[in-house]
């Protein structure tokens, strides 16, 4: 029998959904009459204007490329940080927790330091003309930086947890590394792996600081959709900035959604 709220739960109850919509629903709204105030037709012409366009390709390049390689880096690390003990292992976990610590601004300048025109491998690279910053390359990698820790910290304390006997189990009986994986391991990290690339892929997308420094914002070529925010915004293009907001926050949302149905199921399982 459900026991009555007395003033005080009341209260925080109260509290909390206020807080909630001014922080949360009152933006998103705003975002909304922001991007339609000049109606559909203006929120159409901008959202189909070239470099939105572009921006909305490059977003979604960078995701599609960081996502896939953050998978496959996420899930040998912790496969190789929970089943082997090996000399440099606690290294290699608190390395994993650097772009955790680090500022984003900070990891772009130090990829722009390295890798610019004037770093310390640019010159060689310019030389083979081969360009990463100013590019979408710099864009991947910075994103590849600071989304890295995501798969592999949700993985590691789960695949820890887990013990690794029933691979040695499938070893025994003949099963090779891939099977092991497939039949074995996959099906006991699936909804951990799964939730891990779900926030992978939110902060490829929504990723401001890092691609900023080594973007060089040029409009049509290297402006991502965080980017091009900022810069219809300077620009006081109003309707192109927030209708660019409001792509960025539906892919927010449908993030939130995926992540919900992938928790409802995980806690059916």
């Amino acid at each position: 029998m459900k026991s009555k709220l007395n003033s005080t739960q009341r209260g925080l109850i109260v509290l909390s959904l206020a807080l909630v919509f001014i922080l949360l629903v009152l933006p998103l709204l705003l975002i909304v009459s922001q991007a339609f105030s000049q109606g559909i037709q203006g929120f159409w012409q901008a959202i189909t204007d070239s470099d939105m366009s572009h921006a909305i390709q490059l977003t979604l390049l960078v995701a599609a490329i960081s996502v896939p390689v953050n998978l496959i880096f996420g899930v040998f690390l912790a496969w190789s940080v929970t089943h082997y003990r090996f000399k440099g292992r606690q290294l290699l976990m608190t390395l994993i927790d650097i772009p955790y610590a680090t500022s984003p601004v900070v990891a772009g300048l130090c990829y722009l330091v390295v890798y610019g025109a004037e770093g310390y491998f640019g010159q060689w690279l310019s030389t083979h003309d081969i360009q990463l910053m100013f590019a979408w390359p710099g864009l991947v990698m910075v994103t590849l930086f600071v989304t890295s820790p995501f798969i592999a910290r949700l993985l590691i304390p789960l695949m820890a947890e887990q013990g690794s006997d029933q691979e040695q189990a499938a070893l025994t009986l003949g099963a090779n590394g891939w099977q092991i994986f497939y039949h074995v391991t996959l099906p006991k990290i699936k909804w951990g792996l799964l939730y891990g690339v779900i926030l992978s892929n939110a902060r490829a997308i929504g990723e401001f600081g890092a691609v900023s420094v080594v973007s060089g914002a040029i409009r049509g070529q290297t402006l991502t959709l965080a980017l091009l925010v900022e810069q219809l915004n300077e620009d006081h293009k109003v309707v192109g900035a927030f209708s660019a907001a409001l792509l960025l926050a539906s892919m927010a949302i449908i993030t939130i959604g995926v992540k919900a149905i992938v928790e409802s199921n995980n806690l059916k399982k």
